[in-house]
């Protein structure tokens, strides 16, 4: 049946002419959605929980307390950095990193009920988690300003510091990226989500966090030079302490990594988006 031609339409629904098509128009027309799949992925985390939000604070600490524990136990080297911060500052940003790789990389099998029932662009989902662990980030950093204070004698502070937009940007696509894609593959291959979750967990000890990257020797050396977030919290670390191993080129190895795993990540997605409802 034909349209009337006075009819008007508020929404029309078209099939993507490209798979790289992002659309951010209409991102941004859905930007109120966007805030309240923050708002529920923030709050709803720690819903009916007795400390509620402070596990914001509790869980870096512990974390920095056990990889602080064991780098004393076996007297591994921090490059003059009080072991406490050189800790909490690695472990501050590689957990922001790995909840977007791991939330986003179940974008489609923890959403199916949702995408299912009402129409948004699905970008919403993965970019809507995004911006909720910068909050979880936020809150963490404003954690390491009372460290930095009480262990002022280590720290010194350089311009660089004001890269830390950049820093940010640059693991927020990673995470994006790299989860986007195994999000895609998930359709199908379920065990993905287990062996991501594993492989983080693993990742840790190929990242300077407990141990500074200058730690690494021979072929370790090589192996971890691979991995794109060592640079950026290395970067990280010389900007507070003026101590760290990186180099212009590893740093632009890290941004080129990232930009090609979100344009990877888009690709895939936006592959299987049309039909993954047939699939799940």
């Amino acid at each position: 049946m034909s349209a009337s031609p006075n009819e008007k339409w508020t929404q029309v629904l078209e099939p993507k002419a490209s798979m790289f098509r992002l659309n951010l128009g209409e991102l941004w027309r859905y930007k109120d959605l966007i805030l309240l799949f923050v708002k529920r992925d923030f709050t709803a985390v720690y819903k009916q929980t007795i400390l509620g939000p402070l596990w914001h604070i509790i869980q870096p600490l512990f974390t920095t307390a056990v990889y602080v524990a064991f780098g004393g136990a076996i007297n591994i080297q921090t490059d003059d950095i009080p072991r406490v911060v050189f800790c909490l500052s690695g472990v501050i940003l590689w957990n922001y990193f790995s909840s977007c790789l791991t939330k986003t990389s179940s974008t489609f099998v923890g959403n199916v009920t949702i995408f299912g029932k009402v129409y948004f662009p699905r970008l919403v989902m993965p970019v809507s988690i995004v911006l909720s662990n910068l909050v979880s980030l936020g809150i963490q950093l404003l954690l390491l300003v009372p460290v930095l204070i009480l262990y002022r004698h280590s720290v010194h502070i350089s311009v660089y510091l004001l890269a830390l937009p950049l820093i940010i940007l640059v693991l927020a696509t990673l995470g994006l990226g790299v989860g986007l894609m195994v999000s895609s593959l998930t359709i199908k291959y379920r065990d993905l989500t287990y062996f991501v979750a594993f492989a983080v967990q693993l990742a840790v000890f190929a990242t300077p966090i407990m141990y500074p990257f200058s730690y690494f020797k021979g072929k370790a050396l090589a192996v971890a030079s691979l991995n794109p977030v060592s640079p950026v919290i290395e970067f990280f670390r010389f900007s507070l302490f003026g101590q760290g191993t990186f180099t212009t080129g590893t740093l632009l190895y890290s941004v080129i990594f990232s930009i090609i795993a979100l344009f990877a990540g888009i690709l895939m997605f936006n592959r299987v988006e049309g039909d993954f409802m047939d699939t799940v």
